[in-house]
């Protein structure tokens, strides 16, 4: 079991991303913010994600839908979003986790990490700020 912070940094190596994330205990599932989110051919999805908002940074990706599934927002309303699966590193946890597929543009954290993808590997502590990772910003790393 690994400690990690209220937030910390996500690794993402399957996409080579980097981002902050909050540790949401009060959310079931994983979320992302992303735009242009396209069903395309042989059940894929196609989607852009902010590298770095700062620098206007933007990649494309695309994945295997994993799921879809309703998912009611903290404010109650509910919506039809899809999931991929992707790695998460945290610490020296690696793991497959889903994640849906939403924007979050308005949101100050553009990635939430949901129970789900906490469960048996971390335990937040909401009295620290980055625990697990460095609280300034880590190189980006080329998709492997």
């Amino acid at each position: 079991m690994v400690i990690i912070g209220w937030r910390e940094w996500a690794s993402l190596p399957d996409w080579g991303l980097e981002l902050k994330a909050k540790a949401d205990t009060g959310a079931r599932s994983s979320a992302i913010d992303c735009s242009s989110i396209e069903e395309i051919e042989g059940n894929q999805v196609r989607f852009t994600i902010c590298v770095s908002r700062k620098n206007n940074k933007y990649i494309t990706l695309e994945a295997p839908v994993a799921m879809r599934k309703h998912v009611r927002s903290s404010t109650g309303h509910g919506h039809d979003r899809l999931f991929v699966e992707t790695t998460l590193k945290l610490g020296n946890i690696e793991k497959k986790i889903l994640i849906s597929l939403t924007c979050r543009k308005k949101m100050i954290h553009r990635m939430l990490l949901g129970r789900e993808a906490l469960a048996g590997d971390f335990l937040v502590d909401s009295s620290i700020d980055h625990w697990a990772t460095p609280k300034k910003a880590p190189k980006i790393k080329p998709p492997r």
